[in-house]
């Protein structure tokens, strides 16, 4: 009658496979869409400036969001705007660039 023999265990697969999952874990959690990280440029804007009917200029979105994008989030910015427009985050002025805080908006960010 024979023994069967011993698995032996491979020390190298095993550290690939940890690897592995290191990595795969940290790509998941910082994911964002671009049409996200667009949203959250807007909403750091106005948490900052915490006001229901705070104004952000033609001169603000150019200085700190169209400035900042890069060429994925500048396909996206029109979807944003008109999602958090939609949403009732932002209204929209007539000019299409300036933007106001709303109270709904007001009331997220709290």
């Amino acid at each position: 009658m024979r023994r069967p023999k011993k698995k032996v265990y491979d020390y190298k697969k095993a550290l690939r496979d940890e690897e592995k999952k290191k990595t795969s874990s940290k790509i998941k959690k910082n994911e964002l869409s671009p049409k996200d990280e667009v949203k959250e440029m807007f909403i750091n804007y106005f948490t900052k400036n915490k006001k229901v009917g705070k104004i952000m200029s033609k001169q603000d979105v150019i200085n700190i969001i169209i400035k900042n994008l890069d060429k994925k989030q500048d396909k996206v910015l029109n979807i944003a705007m008109d999602e958090l427009k939609s949403s009732g985050f932002i209204e929209v002025k007539e000019d299409n660039v300036t933007l106001i805080l709303t109270q709904k908006g007001f009331d997220s960010l709290s």
